[in-house]
């Protein structure tokens, strides 16, 4: 599927002063083509006077056919899980430090945009994110989505956590450890890779359980079907001493016997990089592999 990119959002990274002449340049790029460009707040102070309209993400969702994300990382996994509900493409400048999903160099900036806009030069993957729920005494309490991870972890304490695991309703096992990290396969470069988890190509349909710092040492990663409906059960905590968070950007506090159901969420997020985009080599120049 070919998209006309015509009325185009652009999400700059929080209180980054970096990402200044990234967004003037960008802005005046864009308005030069006779695009109409809709900024966040984050972005709109480096607009540099532009006729440009303010948005919030939901907005930008609504309203856009693109959204350019300027930051690292961080600042694309907050806009995946905002805009997720829309079927509106991400591309990512990469403005932080180790970036695995910001993809564009500001020094190519002009250049992969025109590929992009102009020539329709680009690559479209398709991306699935974890829908999160917290249910205490049978009600859920808090939801929350997670384009890397789901993390179920100790905090403020330094003994572990007693959890029991189940996958579609089939007993896994009880472990202590400092907690679990269940991750999309865009995760897998993220913690679940600290951990000792496996990488995955991010278009698999697969999930990776990987156990941190379990107590028994046979405790290993494990890669289920994305379709999977995964449940942890927390047996044994202090009130307050464990955790769950989605992303590492939305933290909730658990107590004894809550459950966490996890699943694919239904929407997906699509991500567009350069046409010569390379997944290995992305991951030889990252992880500094020879």
């Amino acid at each position: 599927m070919q998209y006309v990119f015509n009325t185009i959002g652009i999400i700059g990274k929080y209180d980054a002063p970096a990402i200044s002449h990234t967004v003037s340049v960008l802005v005046r790029f864009l308005l030069d083509r006779g695009k109409t460009v809709v900024v966040n707040e984050s972005a709109s102070q480096y607009a540099g006077g532009a006729e440009v309209e303010v948005a919030d993400h939901h907005y930008i969702g609504q309203h856009c056919d693109l959204a350019i994300v300027v930051g690292g990382d961080g600042t694309i996994l907050n806009a995946a899980r905002t805009l997720c509900d829309f079927d509106i493409p991400l591309v990512g400048v990469n403005q932080g430090r180790l970036g695995f999903l910001a993809d564009i160099s500001p020094d190519e900036l002009t250049e992969r945009m025109t590929e992009i806009l102009e020539r329709g030069e680009y690559l479209l993957e398709e991306r699935f994110l974890l829908h999160a729920s917290l249910l205490r005494e049978g009600e859920t309490i808090a939801e929350g989505n997670a384009f890397n991870d789901v993390i179920l972890q100790k905090w403020n304490m330094a003994r572990m956590i007693e959890f029991d695991t189940y996958i579609n309703d089939q007993f896994v096992n009880s472990q202590r450890s400092d907690g679990l990290v269940v991750s999309t396969p865009t995760g897998s470069t993220a913690y679940a890779l600290s951990g000792g988890g496996p990488l995955m190509l991010p278009t698999l349909d697969a999930i990776v359980l990987v156990p941190i710092c379990p107590h028994t040492l046979s405790n290993r990663p494990i890669v289920v079907n994305g379709g999977s409906h995964i449940t942890l059960v927390l047996n044994d905590c202090n009130n307050d001493h464990a955790q769950l968070a989605c992303d590492g950007q939305i933290n909730i506090s658990l107590l004894q016997r809550d459950h966490i159901q996890i699943r694919k969420k239904e929407k997906s997020i699509k991500l567009i990089h350069p046409a010569d985009h390379d997944h290995f080599q992305m991951l030889r120049a990252k992880l500094r592999w020879g």
